[in-house]
């Protein structure tokens, strides 16, 4: 049994909790400084909850003993300090941050770390960086990389054609802070909510836009191999323009805190959501120009006899089989690791990483 210390109890924190203990082969202790979320989880058989408050060393540094790994499926702004707890625990250590200035502190955490320092293991970042590898090694040569990610209602009803289906202070950091891009080789910051584009999939109108952090570290990975290297979020139109006005004309950007009270006060959550994951690569294969293209939509759905929201399947699924793969010695067991070094076959071999299974496989297709 693998002892796991679970920090956040929210949605997402729930359904970790759930797969992992389903398995039989991890125990977990679900961790949060709110009793009102803690009392949505039910203790039973290798679950516990903790009261715990993640920003202190001595309270992280009791929870971490005898721990195999801390997953952090807490707001970014208290990931840092979880990880540095990690990092002087000699305990692995996994996130699900979009945050770039987090994913930075991990990264130099890693070059001392006795164990694995793995950030950004969710939906995106996270496995779209793993699919967009697994493209771009296709190639004999890469021109472009373009990443489009969005979790959104199947029934949109409000003028932002949106609802709440994950963190509201994620969605909210991801909106303001400037993107990481490759533009003409060159690695550059682009602004938030800006480059719109608009295409169809399978008969549906989207927009997608730049968003932060989608990238995780592939700008760093493909710095000097790819021409052109851009992540946008997947929005309904219409979606981008009115959050513009709030953040920017409105200046809600600058009062984070009513933003989130606003949007959490009118928007309301779904169960009824769709997960759009879309890669296409293009590049030189035998001399010749072509374009490799991914593309899936996972919807929310029964497991272990409960209704999760799809992108509660695709951000848990995804740490848990990271997860899952370290515990059974296919990561690397210390340093930091980057999403893009994980094979995709193996993911999607992964019994959590099925999740991301569809109707036809994957590489028979490529190999078609």
């Amino acid at each position: 049994m693998k002892n796991i210390l679970l920090i956040g109890a929210g949605n997402i924190g729930e359904m970790i909790a759930d797969l992992l203990v389903s398995t039989g082969e991890y125990t977990v202790t679900i961790a949060d400084h709110a009793e009102k979320s803690l009392s949505r989880i039910t203790e039973r058989a290798c679950l516990s909850k903790l009261k715990l408050d993640a920003t202190s060393e001595d309270e992280m540094a009791t929870a971490l003993k005898d721990k195999f790994a801390v997953l952090s499926a807490a707001p970014f702004s208290i990931t840092p300090g979880i990880a540095k707890a990690a990092h002087a625990a000699g305990v692995h250590y996994l996130d699900l941050t979009e945050d770039v200035r987090s994913t930075k502190l991990v990264m130099d955490l890693g070059k001392t770390s006795k164990a694995a320092m793995i950030p950004q293991c969710g939906l995106a970042p996270g496995f779209i960086s793993i699919v967009a590898a697994d493209l771009a090694k296709r190639f004999d040569s890469l021109d472009s990389l373009r990443m489009r990610v969005g979790a959104l209602p199947e029934y949109p009803s409000n003028s932002l054609s949106y609802n709440l289906t994950w963190s509201t202070d994620g969605v909210i950091n991801e909106y303001c802070m400037p993107c990481e891009a490759i533009v003409d080789g060159v690695l550059t910051m682009v602004p938030a909510l800006e480059e719109i584009e608009h295409f169809a999939l399978d008969g549906v109108s989207y927009e997608a836009f730049n968003t932060s952090g989608g990238l995780g570290t592939l700008c760093e990975t493909l710095q000097g191999k790819v021409r052109s290297l851009n992540y946008r979020t997947i929005r309904y139109p219409g979606h981008r323009d009115i959050m513009k006005t709030l953040i920017q004309d409105l200046r809600l950007g600058e009062r984070r805190d009513l933003f989130k009270e606003v949007l959490e006060n009118a928007i309301p959550a779904t169960m009824q959501d769709v997960v759009i994951v879309f890669v296409t690569a293009t590049g030189r294969q035998n001399g010749k120009l072509m374009q490799l293209t991914y593309a899936n939509k996972i919807y929310a759905k029964e497991m272990n006899g409960k209704l999760w929201s799809g992108i509660q399947i695709t951000t848990a699924c995804s740490i848990c089989a990271v997860v899952d793969m370290l515990a059974a010695g296919k990561l690397p067991q210390k340093g930091f690791v980057k999403q893009e070094d994980i094979s995709l076959e193996d993911f999607l071999a992964n019994r959590f990483g099925a999740a991301y299974a569809q109707d036809e496989d994957y590489f028979t297709r490529l190999a078609a």
